[in-house]
């Protein structure tokens, strides 16, 4: 009876390691959704800023739309780029302590070594 107790430790230990690996697969997507938009975040900025620095040399024409644009790309950015970096920093620590739980968990299971039926592991 005790090797059936050790088993369900095992198989609830199995469980448990199963949720993490699927939390760290998401945790994972969303770091690099995260990347992408802080990469977007800081096309924008130096779109609109180029654009800006543009209108102050004289290289473009002043046109009100266009400062407001820029203007509006360059705080956007801002914003998306900030927000983003930290939601990935936040995640990256999630998923950090998702792994190392799950790396204990790993160690606290009873493997077995398997052998074939010539005894070869």
């Amino acid at each position: 009876m005790p090797q059936f107790s050790a088993d369900m430790n095992d198989s609830t230990y199995r469980d448990e390691i199963v949720r993490l690996e699927a939390q760290i697969d998401a945790l994972a997507a969303t770091i690099e959704n995260c990347r992408k938009f802080i990469l977007a975040g800081w096309v924008a900025i130096v779109t609109g800023g180029l654009i800006l620095l543009a209108m102050l040399l004289g290289l473009i024409g002043s046109d009100p739309s266009v400062l407001g644009l820029a203007g509006a790309a360059v705080l956007g950015g801002i914003v998306v780029a900030g927000s983003n970096r930290s939601t990935a920093k936040q995640a990256a620590n999630e998923l950090s302590a998702s792994e190392a739980q799950r790396t204990k968990l790993i160690s606290q299971l009873e493997l077995r070594v398997v052998s074939d039926r010539n005894g070869v592991h």
